[in-house]
């Protein structure tokens, strides 16, 4: 019986897992990324965690399934150059791997394998045409198109996070350009404007639900106040669903999705969010057949998306 393992290298952790074909989990092993350590280090550790999942006859394996930050080129294998592991800039990882493991190795955008796993196990199973949000300290995105991932000529493209919300004007984004989605309904997006406002003189609940006052204001904050009925934080939630309900009505024009599913961490923040983004997306779609058979639902697969989604890719390109 041929088995596969699915690794996410996220800038915080790294995680293998190794399944069956019917994606039954047979053992993972989870180490902090250290990202800051660089390269080399962060290798080794990836390296450990694989090791720690592959069995004893490696023949059995058939195939490794990464998951990584882009921009990455996996037709190439190369993880071109990750934001939040520093250091990592053309990085051969596909082939790295493969010469310590012997084993076919598959390398994906860590966003555009969410989406496979949400399609294939998740909350877009039965839909071939799905947007994927995963919505963290950084935004990512995936495309599934008439049941295929959209990627590019290199494989490339599902950079929603990265498409412009607010205009050249706009924030600063990680990625160097301003406006991007990723740049006003991010994570740290929600804690800047929480905080710019209070600094203002709005009053507000949400300093004294943070550790360490306004400097450690974070979304999650903004998400508790927000829910306790605290009258920034609502706004603040609500304009974040609008941005995001914006961005993802241009998606609906451009794909034309039967569901949209959102994951990571501000997703957790729940109705309020979610209520916002679907009053956004109502709003500025040209017409309500774009959304009216298209539900905005939450992610299923948790932290396992992308360990999943992994699995979905060695599958995929072992065929």
């Amino acid at each position: 019986m041929k088995t596969y393992i699915g690794v996410d290298l996220g800038g915080t952790n790294i995680r293998a897992q190794r399944f069956t074909a019917e994606a039954a989990s047979l053992g993972r092993f989870d180490v902090k990324t250290n990202a800051a350590e660089g390269p080399k280090p962060v290798l080794d550790r990836l390296v450990t965690a694989i090791a720690r999942v592959m069995p004893a006859d490696r023949n059995e394996v058939g195939g490794i399934g990464i998951g990584a930050p882009g921009p990455l080129d996996p037709k190439a294998g190369v993880v071109i150059k990750a934001a939040n592991l520093p250091g990592w800039q053309n990085v051969p990882l596909r082939d790295v791997l493969q010469a310590r493991f012997g084993v076919p190795v598959f390398l994906g955008n860590d966003a555009n394998l969410g989406a496979m796993a949400e399609w294939k196990y998740g909350a877009a199973r039965g839909h071939n045409d799905v947007i994927y949000l995963t919505i963290s300290t950084g935004i990512g995105g995936g495309v599934i198109s008439a049941g295929q991932v959209i990627g590019g000529v290199r494989g490339m493209g599902g950079e929603l996070g990265h498409t412009i919300a607010v205009g050249a004007d706009g924030p600063m984004c990680g990625c160097g350009q301003r406006g991007c989605l990723e740049s006003v309904a991010s994570g740290p997006a929600i804690a800047r404007r929480a905080a710019e406002r209070i600094r203002e003189g709005v009053q507000s609940r949400i300093p004294a639900l943070a550790n360490g006052g306004l400097a450690g204001v974070t979304a999650e904050t903004v998400g508790r106040a927000a829910a306790e009925g605290d009258r920034l934080a609502r706004e603040i939630v609500a304009e974040t669903g609008n941005y995001l309900g914006r961005s993802i009505a241009s998606f609906m024009h451009i794909f034309n999705p039967s569901i949209v599913v959102i994951g990571g961490g501000v997703s957790m923040i729940g109705d309020l969010l979610f209520d916002s983004i679907r009053v956004g997306a109502q709003k500025h779609a040209q017409s309500e057949a774009y959304w009216k058979n298209c539900p905005i639902v939450p992610a299923a697969l948790g932290e396992e998306v992308v360990l999943l989604g992994g699995l979905a890719l060695a599958l995929e390109a072992g065929r």
